[in-house]
């Protein structure tokens, strides 16, 4: 069924935005606007995207209305244009000069709509030796140095799945530059082109390790330091059961607290000797493996301790935290994080399932005052 714009849900109500469909950091960005309440238009091609997941099963694009689109036909990009006329934001993740050549990049778009803000999505930005190369999340994370970080110090890098470069170095980076943007189109009626590159943002996520390295306090190289797994307080552990604690007693009294209910506190009086930190680590390890994770977790519950399990994706939603926040929701038969952050006065929520390509050609057409979007009817 069509769906129309659902008004006051979101600090973003009455932004409109459109979407040129395409896969990861770009639709997790577009998703983020939809959850603070945007009227998000995911313009979809003929044929779906490449790597595109079944979209009734695609989360990233609950939330948002789709229209289909051929960009390489005569009247999709006018379409498209007719669209960005009544948008504030527009929102694509092509290669660079892709849009352009399909006649909906930054110049046509500004030309017709000179308040818009457009928003770049790719992994190397817009200029630049490897600007026109293909990439993933992996290449990006790797050439700005935060790949190197993670992992243990005698095996190779670990990859963070694609949290860290997709979503966080790219979409959130998008989502505040478009917002940021935004505000100056309406304090100035000045639309401008935000160019928000994987490299750029995942480079950005790293500044205070890039200050401590410069200060002497971080060593480059993995495994070794306070909060990449080397400090034997701040890591995992496994249990008896094959399960694993997160452990994290950073602070002088939080640690005291953490020694004295794992039962080393009297083994080593002074945590910042480096020199037994492989003998202290052998020792929390050597302790947690006495009981199960559950049952750790029973002995660190209600304690200032900083140790948790660590969840799998399938038990975290039934965290007795998260369920008294809802930090997970379930809509239509599917549980799934609830937008974030949230908000007094304009609270968010899952308004929508996943939008299916097309479904919203209708409504879209009504809502916009984009006739032109309806299928001209066959002789």
């Amino acid at each position: 069924m069509a769906k129309g714009p659902t008004p006051g849900h979101g600090p973003l109500t009455g932004v409109r935005v459109v979407e040129l469909a395409g896969i990861g950091p770009g639709p997790f960005a577009a998703m983020l606007l939809a959850d603070l309440g945007a009227d998000v238009v995911r313009v979809d091609r003929p044929g779906g995207a490449g790597l595109g997941i079944d979209p009734a099963h695609d989360l990233t694009n609950r939330n948002k209305r789709s229209v289909v689109l051929d960009l390489k036909s005569d009247e999709g990009p006018a379409r498209v244009l007719d669209l960005v006329e009544r948008a504030d934001i527009l929102v694509e993740g092509y290669r660079p000069g892709v849009a352009e050549r399909l006649g909906v990049g930054p110049d046509a778009c500004l030309a017709r709509n000179p308040q818009l803000v457009y928003g770049r999505m790719t992994g190397w930005g817009q200029d630049g030796p490897l600007a026109d190369r293909a990439g993933h999340d992996i290449a990006y994370i790797a050439l700005t140095g935060t790949l190197s970080m993670i992992g243990r110090p005698d095996e190779p890098p670990t990859v963070p799945a694609n949290l860290v470069g997709d979503y966080a170095g790219g979409s959130l980076y998008l989502v505040v530059g478009v917002l940021a943007a935004l505000q100056h189109a309406r304090a100035h009626g000045e639309g401008q082109v935000v160019d928000a590159a994987i490299v750029d943002g995942a480079a950005h996520l790293a500044t205070m390790i890039h200050g401590m390295l410069a200060a002497g306090s971080w060593q480059d190289r993995r495994g070794v330091n306070l909060l990449d797994g080397g400090c034997p307080f701040y890591g995992t552990y496994a249990t008896s059961d094959g399960g694993h604690m997160a452990v994290g007693p950073l602070e002088g009294r939080f640690y005291a607290e953490f020694a004295r209910l794992l039962g080393i506190a009297d083994a080593f009086p002074d945590r910042w000797d480096l020199a037994r930190w492989d003998e202290l680590r052998a020792a929390v390890t050597e302790r947690f493996l006495t009981r199960t994770r559950a049952e750790w977790t029973e002995v660190f519950a209600g304690t200032d301790a900083c140790v948790a399990p660590v969840l799998s994706l399938g038990e975290a939603p039934h965290h007795p935290h998260l369920a008294a926040r809802s930090t997970f929701v379930e809509h239509g038969g599917r549980t799934q994080p609830a937008p974030a952050p949230r908000f007094s006065a304009t609270p968010v929520s899952v308004r929508t399932g996943p939008a299916l390509p097309g479904a919203d050609t209708e409504a879209v057409a009504a809502d916009w005052d984009v006739p032109g979007l309806r299928p001209t009817p066959r002789d």
